[in-house]
């Protein structure tokens, strides 16, 4: 008689952990009323901002008019941003305020597989939820900025994706709040504290540009221009004068997503070396 074949240890293992861990997160995210909420209020507000911003911009017959339009068409982003980076840093580390999250870690004992099931589950709703804001801010500056004087004759043409600027300016900007999601999923892992983390959050996005005004020398304001993951990582939306930037569209979503590397990977070594 031939002895039954034992299971072979291979991928099967890790795989069917990943599927487990992936759906226990999903099922968190579908079933807890304030994600769905916060990735609203960024769309919702992403759109409302850009809007406003298309409505009052106006350009004089007689007068210069140096204004960006896809860029101004994707102003909402900046805000939106901040909803996300809340929606993210939370995603952890109310979990630790809680206590829950030695639930979690009993249901999901690899640490950085948990850890790579919140990147996903968080990623995907927001780039959705990215891909609806980007799409509806365009389209209110498509209708909005020419009744306004931005004109083909005066040099605007009419924002459209087959447009290659405008397409890269729309595809970087959902890929930018992405990546945001993970540099505050990253910052709250490590944190473990919901209001520090979205602190260190905000600031990072918030407080480098401010930093970068105040400094009078250039070469310092360029080098900090380049270093600051909001300032760099927006340069994606622009489409006119890309060799005055201080790093070109590309590069400067690079920095973001060095950004969100380095902070995933502090908050991956906290998780798997302290304690819950």
């Amino acid at each position: 008689m031939t002895a039954p074949a034992l299971p072979r240890p291979g991928w099967r293992g890790p795989a069917l952990a990943a599927r487990r861990a992936l759906r226990a997160e999903w099922t968190k995210q579908r079933t807890v009323a304030g994600p769905a909420w916060l990735l609203g209020a960024a769309v919702v507000l992403t759109i409302a901002v850009s809007t406003a911003a298309a409505a009052a911009t106006h350009c004089r017959p007689n007068g210069d008019c140096s204004v960006e339009a896809v860029k101004l068409s994707l102003t909402g982003v900046q805000l939106g941003q901040a909803v996300v980076a809340v929606l993210a840093a939370t995603a952890v580390s109310a979990e630790y305020g809680t206590g829950m999250i030695r639930v979690t870690l009993t249901a999901v004992p690899g640490r950085l597989t948990l850890l790579a099931a919140k990147a996903v589950t968080i990623t995907g709703p927001v780039l959705v939820g990215g891909s609806v804001a980007v799409l509806g801010s365009l389209l209110a500056g498509r209708l909005l900025l020419p009744a306004h004087g931005l004109t083909p004759a005066r040099g605007f043409p009419v924002l459209s994706l087959t447009d290659g600027p405008v397409l890269r300016a729309a595809v970087g900007s959902v890929l930018y709040l992405g990546l945001i999601g993970l540099l505050a999923l990253g910052i709250g892992t490590a944190v473990r504290d919901t209001a520090a983390s979205i602190g260190i959050t905000l600031g990072l996005l918030y407080l480098f540009p401010i930093i970068a005004a105040s400094v009078s020398d250039p070469s310092w304001h360029r080098h900090l221009n380049q270093l600051s993951p909001m300032t760099s990582g927006l340069t994606i939306q622009a489409t006119r004068d890309l060799s005055a930037l201080p790093i070109g569209p590309w590069a400067g979503l690079g920095v973001l997503a060095a950004w969100a590397a380095a902070a995933l990977l502090a908050g991956g070594l906290v998780l798997r070396l302290r304690d819950a």
